[in-house]
């Protein structure tokens, strides 16, 4: 079964605030998504590390270019989607937005994010953590929406049951 309505149109872009705003990630933002990722990578490896080994100590651009392309693919299939976060001229990617299909039991869509150290526990984050579960049921087809590192642990996801 599915898990998005045929004739889903997911957001092309989402205004968060203050000039800030969503849009479907592609693999031309390498340039400004590589630099993010590298920049926060040890907090987003412990953040990420264990569920989905992203991002690696090793992770070279064209390995970061390699993961964008597969997103976008992702995206334009309705498989999963990430939605980068930038500033109101897109030079600077902030962070990102994850929705995908659940992989454990008791949701219809899981849904994680972050935003660069720079961010972390000030405005912008908590823009985010206000904006997100809001623009989720405002504009997506969910009725149990997981927010994972929000309503509950990495860890307590990790031990739910996976899907079968």
């Amino acid at each position: 079964m599915p898990w998005l309505p045929d004739d889903f149109i997911h957001p092309a872009r989402v205004d968060v605030a203050d000039g800030y705003h969503l849009r479907p990630i592609r693999a031309a933002d390498v340039d400004l998504d590589y630099p993010a990722v590298m920049g926060s990578r040890d907090r987003l490896w412990s953040i990420f590390g264990e569920a989905w080994g992203w991002p690696p100590a090793t992770m070279t651009y064209e390995q970061d270019l390699e993961d964008l392309a597969r997103h976008e693919a992702e995206i334009e299939a309705h498989q999963s989607f990430n939605y980068a976060l930038f500033n109101a001229d897109e030079t600077a990617l902030l962070g990102c937005v994850y929705v995908d299909p659940p992989e454990k039991t008791g949701a219809d869509a899981e849904v994680s994010w972050w935003v660069i150290d720079r961010y972390t526990g000030v405005g912008l984050e908590r823009t985010l953590d206000e904006f997100v579960p809001r623009w989720i049921n405002d504009s997506w087809p969910f009725e149990r929406p997981r927010y994972v590192g929000r309503d509950l642990s990495w860890q307590d996801w990790l031990a739910l049951p996976d899907l079968t």
